[in-house]
């Protein structure tokens, strides 16, 4: 099942095109990675995706982009109902400087949950399936803030898949991070696949490789190359595609 389609996007700042007639299909409860040089159109494909581009002056779109087969760009469509169906998750931590208990339960008060033996089922509930309730379960009403940058990260994942979004953005979510809680987020994008659909902006190629079904190659705001992350990375079609999973240029 498809899940997000794009067809001949184009998304322009000013006069200057972004990104430029990108069409292709992200299947349902799958990780897409998309990789290329910086600048090359990656960020700001993603967010047409939850339409956070609206909010910079000066933008326009041609095109289209759907998800579930019903297309975001209609002017009657409902963005904030779009932006709970598609969660986001940023390079930098993002933390609220509330506690972290509060971080998780303020956007489910937000969405109309307010009986509190839910809240504190499902902020456990997120908390273990971000691999974070042990270690944080006895300081639950203490500043988010203080938590590692790891930790930070893991929780604004949990923050965000609270709210149960059917797709989930995450624009290079690990490269603020050391090895070890870079493993951590990898093997969680791994155990939320099977709920969410996913796509990661990465620079990392050996994490694209690890952590994606999946690869686009963007260059220059072109969508040059999508496939199956093992044929992408072992026998690409196009010359481009390959020199830059080689490193002879990037």
């Amino acid at each position: 099942m498809i899940k997000v389609e794009t067809r001949n996007l184009t998304f322009y700042y000013g006069d200057s095109a972004a990104i430029k007639n990108i069409s292709l299909k992200v299947e349902k409860n799958t990780v897409l990675a998309l990789i290329g040089p910086s600048g090359c159109g990656k960020s700001t494909f993603i967010r047409c995706i939850n339409r956070m581009n609206d909010i910079i002056p000066n933008t326009r779109f041609e095109g289209d982009l759907l998800i579930d087969g019903e297309s975001v760009f209609q002017k009657r469509y409902d963005v904030t109902g779009l932006r709970r169906r598609v969660g986001m998750v940023f390079q930098k931590s993002n933390p609220f400087p509330k506690s972290i208990y509060e971080n998780i339960a303020y956007g489910l008060k937000i969405n109309g949950i307010t009986n509190r033996y839910d809240i504190e089922r499902i902020v456990e509930q997120t908390l273990k399936s971000t691999a974070l309730w042990d270690e944080v379960k006895d300081r639950l009403h203490s500043s988010a803030l203080g938590l590692s940058g790891g930790q930070q990260q893991r929780l604004c994942i949990a923050r965000t898949i609270a709210v149960e979004p059917e797709v989930i953005l995450m624009d290079e979510p690990a490269s603020a991070l050391d090895p070890i809680s870079t493993q951590k987020i990898e093997e969680l994008i791994q155990d939320l696949k099977s709920r969410f659909t996913i796509i990661i902006v990465t620079h990392n190629m050996q994490q694209a490789a690890r952590v994606s079904d999946y690869t686009a190659f963007f260059y220059m705001g072109d969508l040059i190359e999508m496939n199956r992350t093992e044929k992408i990375f072992t026998r690409p079609d196009i010359e481009m595609t390959e020199n830059y999973i080689t490193g002879k240029f990037g």
